[in-house]
């Protein structure tokens, strides 16, 4: 071949690997979009069961075409404690398996009824225009990302044919197991995706060409590929933190672990495909995604009952670090790619930060009710606490907000509102500090009968408190009929309590000076219960 030859070659093959990685990133992207409240579903059903979290892993992966998306996830709720690393095992060895899919989607290009399934980018670009539904205009691209897949594949295998005698004796050189081994970690790290790889490898077995001498030598690259797809994974984990990281270790020892006993096993006998894959399937294509998929599951039954071992290989290497107790505990960035997993975990950061706020106006009433002016500094210390994880959501939320779609964007903007009452919460116990000191200053005192109304209505705010809580979670709008009740007892207590004040005013009982804190006090515990309420209606279907 001369230089423009070579230089003619290049340019096709990659841009064949072009359009193949295009089709892959529609596709995955849309699946993910449209499948994410499956996959919400299937990781909340995390058990202590392995071969559930295999199967969980594996369902994800096929279900967005990406062991690294699914991955990253796994390291993102393990980063903020929603699983466990013996949980995160199991679901990484079904990612693995999951992921093969792909290279079975690859594999149907050696058949000639898939040159008419490249009518699928017209037919789905035509709905994405068409539709005005976002879920078919999904769809749409879907289709269009799966034809695409196959014309990459197809434009792939056309250049190699062309030019396969050339590219033969190139590749009939390279014999050296841990050179192709290599070579599979290398493309795979650099494209960040084991199935370009692996279907590039297909692509050419498509085009009749064979990599060494017919035998064992492609395995060695499909072996590589495995290892390089950890780099994803440790990229996103060794941003995070400290089990986190081990997540991203795990699911490298794995790989690595599963890769070296596969070595050996091929290395000591070099007839393996000869024997195997090459006796039970007809096409080379065939041949090699079903090694990907046996070596997959494979590695899992022998190592899911290893997955101690591993957990605590991972801590030795990745050892514990004190450090400062994030401002956020549920929110990842990695969650960001899946916006129904995202909203979730906002509105489990929502009630911690409504407890946060309620801790705050609990050390407050406390403060003001015990006349403690050293309870008014921890008031304050959880007022900045809650306002730090205040500003974090709305960051999160703003970033989120440029990635969903419109049914999406309602639930954010719900959010938004929730966490403006929330941080009125907090305010009111900003305000509780502020009549403890005038009560000490002052030196005003409130009868018992006036503090156990007090304490009455504050225990009606904690039930009121309690039921928006279970609602908000359980997304339970059965509660909201005796969430209004409750919420109507308190503003009857706050006119019950104002009027006995004025009657004992009007007999000389209470100071003149009392009646701005008491009056102000009753009507902030009133405003705390309509905050309360309007957090609750907002589960309403």
């Amino acid at each position: 071949m001369t230089i423009a030859e070579i230089a003619l070659f290049c340019v096709k093959l990659l841009a064949g690997t072009g359009v193949f990685l295009v089709g892959v990133q529609l596709l995955t992207a849309n699946i993910e979009q449209l499948a994410t409240g499956k996959i919400k579903d299937l990781f909340s059903r995390t058990a202590d069961k392995r071969l559930v979290n295999v199967g969980i892993g594996a369902a994800s992966t096929a279900l967005i075409q990406s062991s690294g998306v699914t991955t990253v996830l796994i390291v993102g709720f393990v980063n903020v404690g929603l699983m466990n690393l013996y949980q995160a095992a199991a679901m990484i060895m079904g990612a693995n398996i999951g992921t093969t899919i792909t290279a079975q989607i690859a594999a149907l290009s050696a058949f000639p009824i898939t040159t008419y399934i490249q009518i699928l980018v017209f037919v789905g670009i035509m709905m994405g225009m068409a539709a005005k539904k976002d879920s078919w205009k999904k769809t749409g691209m879907i289709l269009a990302g799966l034809g695409l897949i196959f014309i990459g594949l197809s434009l792939m295998s056309e250049v190699m044919k062309a030019n396969r005698d050339a590219i033969q004796r190139i590749f009939e050189t390279v014999t050296n197991p841990l050179l192709l081994f290599v070579l599979g970690i290398f493309l795979t790290a650099l494209v960040q995706s084991s199935s370009a790889t692996t279907s590039v490898v297909i692509a050419m077995s498509v085009a009749g060409l064979t990599i060494g001498t017919g035998g064992n030598e492609v395995l060695y690259i499909i072996l590589g590929t495995n290892i390089g797809s950890c780099v994803t994974a440790l990229m996103s984990a060794f941003t995070a933190g400290t089990n986190a990281r081990r997540a991203g270790i795990i699911h490298l020892l794995f790989n690595a672990l599963g890769s070296a006993i596969f070595f050996a096993v091929l290395a000591c006998w070099p007839s393996f495909m000869e024997e195997t894959f090459r006796q039970w399937f007809a096409a080379p294509a065939t041949q090699i995604a079903m090694f990907h998929t046996f070596f997959n599951l494979t590695c899992t039954l022998l190592f899911l009952p290893l997955c101690g071992g591993f957990v605590k290989a991972s801590q030795l290497l990745i050892r514990e670090k004190a450090s400062p107790a994030p401002a956020a505990t549920f929110l990842d960035e990695r969650m960001l790619s899946s916006a129904s997993l995202a909203i979730s975990q906002l509105e489990k950061e929502l009630v911690r930060l409504s407890d946060l706020a309620m801790d705050a106006f609990r050390t407050g009433y406390r403060s003001f009710k015990e006349k403690n002016a050293e309870l008014i500094e921890p008031t304050q210390q959880l007022i900045d606490q809650a306002g730090g994880v205040s500003q974090t959501m709305v960051n999160y939320m703003i970033r989120l907000s440029a990635k969903s779609k419109l049914s999406e964007e309602r639930a954010i903007t719900d959010l938004h509102s929730n966490l403006g009452d929330i941080m009125r919460i907090a305010e009111i116990a900003d305000n509780l500090t502020k009549y403890t000191r005038k009560s000490i200053d002052q030196g005003l005192d409130f009868s018992e009968t006036v503090r156990a109304g007090l304490d009455d209505m504050v225990g009606q705010v904690e039930n009121l408190y309690s039921l928006t809580r279970r609602a908000v979670l359980d997304r339970e709008a059965g509660l909201l009929p005796q969430i209004d009740r409750t919420e109507d007892l308190i503003d009857h207590m706050r006119r019950q309590l104002i009027d006995q004040h004025i009657h004992r005013l009007n007999l000389g009982e209470c100071r003149p000076e009392s009646s701005g804190v008491f009056i102000n006090l009753v009507s902030n515990l009133e405003r705390l219960g309509d905050h309360l309420n309007y957090i609750a209606h907002t589960v309403q279907p």
